[in-house]
Formats: C-alpha cells, structure tokens, sequence
C-alpha cells in the first residue's frame, strides 16, 4: 500500500475565533500553523485566508499571496492547496426569495478562482455540491463548476473534487466523460455535514466505490467525527485529513492545542494501523505534482 497522505486545513471558512482562542486568522498566523502541521506530518495544507482585523472569511488576493510566499520562503516542498469554495452561499430575502438576503457571498464562477490563476499553488479545491447548509443554500450548478474548473486547469493547478454526496460524484463522472476534468482524478469526501454524507464507515465505502479506477480520495470527517474517519479512511485506502477547519477537540472536551496536535493525532493512528505517513515530496510524487519554482507572489515575507 502506498504512504499516506495527511492534510491539514488550518482555519476554514466557518469556524470562529471566538470558538478557539488559537484559531489562526492572519497571515502570519495561518502561514505559520501550516508550516507547524508540516513538522508534524503533514504533506498538504489546505488554506482558506481571513481579514486580519475581524478574523471574518476572506478573499483577498493579498492574504493568499502572504501566506504562500510565508510558506515557500522556508518549506518548498508543503503542498499547497488553496480554496474556491467562498462565494456560493445564497441566503434568500424572507420578502420575496429571488432576492438575496445580508450574508450571501454567491458571485460569478470566474471571481471565485481569480487567485488560483494568479498565484499557481499546487492544488485548488473545486466544490461541486450545490445542498443545504445551515439555515442557507450553497450552489455549484454545474455551469459554473465547468467555468472554474477550466480556469484552474488552464492555470496549471490540480483540481481537487469535493464530494458532499452521491450526487456530486454523477456530476464529477460527467465532467469527466466531457473532459472538463481530467482524469482519473484527485477526490476528497467531505463526511459529518448536517445534509450531506454521513460519517460512517458503509457511507465512505459507498463513496469510494463510485470513484473512478485509479482516483485518489481523502476521506474526512467532522467534528466528533475526525478521528474515527482518519482510520476509517485509510483502511479504505483512502488519504486523511485533519484541522481546524473541520474540529476543534483532540478529545471530548478538550481543545487541541493547535493544528499539529491534530495532525500527530492522525499520524499515530495511521502509523498504529501499520500505514506509513507521506512527506511533502513523496505526496508530491503520489498525485504527480511538480515542484514549486522559487518565485515570490509578493515583496515581502518578513
């Protein structure tokens, strides 16, 4: 069997400051959390950026430039995975519902992979649920999933397909039968939203076996939910995936100290299975990336 992969998505999108008091938030932070998941065992950080004055979601092409440059001035072999996932919450009006709503991020295809043509990182995540979230909506419908895949294609980055459930998979096989995506492809099964896939080890089983031949998978879990799907995951011989993004507890109750805590968590149990967790440049290997230039996205790291 072939090494693991660990990624580490160290803030997300929805978790809050006000949650975790170590929750990464500006650039600075964010780059430094994926540089300690990287001395843990982690191969892949998986980025989402913040506005460094209310700790709020961002999409600011200079926060990701800030962080990738912090990373790849010390570590050029992290796999760097940045997000499009922001920019497809719909909040309908409670007046009339074809209007939207305070709170909805939904914008064009094109807008939201921007950054991903701009800074180049390894891999780009390409949601392609369109579900209930919370009290809200996400969309992906499948137009603008086909626009967003082309840009991050065009951009030379590998696309990874996030699959909520059964129905995304159709959509990936279609796109793949297009040659919208190439491929057998890189997936990752998203397990514990409230709507989506359930954490559990037939619904993973179910997930993997709709895949493509040959696809590469991670398996995650939310929540209380992590851990089990970290050892779920590899006994299916899938990738795992760890972080703040996802939870918060290294046990009931107690907050992890940090991402890497969280990240060694899933290392012992990968390793106490009889796996053997990947480096950055044998992941790079698995999923066939190439290694980073030594280009600067900005002018300054320090």
């Amino acid at each position: 069997m072939d090494k693991t992969i660990i990624t580490c998505a160290v803030t997300g999108n929805i978790t809050r400051p006000d949650q975790h008091p170590g929750l990464p938030v500006t650039p600075r932070q964010i780059a430094q959390a994926c540089l300690d998941a990287a001395a843990a065992g982690a191969a892949v950080v998986h980025v989402h950026v913040r506005d460094p004055e209310t700790g709020k979601p961002s999409m600011r092409l200079e926060h990701y430039a800030e962080v990738m440059d912090r990373i790849r001035a010390r570590d050029r072999d992290l796999v760097i995975n940045l997000t499009t996932g922001p920019g497809g919450r719909f909040i309908p009006s409670a007046d009339d519902p074809r209007v939207a709503a305070p709170g909805t991020t939904l914008m064009a295809p094109a807008r939201r992979v921007e950054h991903i043509g701009l800074l180049r990182p390894d891999i780009a995540t390409l949601d392609l649920n369109t579900m209930n979230s919370g009290p809200d909506v996400v969309i992906n419908t499948p137009s603008s999933v086909r626009v967003m895949a082309q840009a991050i294609r065009a951009a030379g980055v590998v696309p990874e397909i996030e699959i909520f459930d059964s129905g995304d998979l159709h959509l990936a096989h279609d796109l793949l039968r297009e040659g919208v995506l190439a491929g057998p492809g890189l997936f990752s099964f998203v397990l514990g939203v409230k709507y989506g896939f359930d954490a559990s080890p037939r619904t993973l089983m179910y997930a993997r076996d709709l895949l493509p031949p040959g696809a590469a998978w991670t398996g995650f879990g939310l929540g209380r939910h992590e851990f089990p799907m970290v050892a779920q995951s590899w006994l299916l011989g899938g990738h795992v995936r760890v972080g703040f993004e996802d939870n918060l507890y290294i046990a009931k109750g107690v907050l992890a100290r940090d991402n890497a805590e969280l990240v060694t968590r899933a290392r012992h149990i990968v390793e106490s299975l009889g796996g053997a967790v990947a480096s950055a440049r044998e992941a790079r290997a698995l999923l066939g990336l190439q290694p980073q230039p030594t280009v600067s996205t900005t002018k300054e790291t320090a």
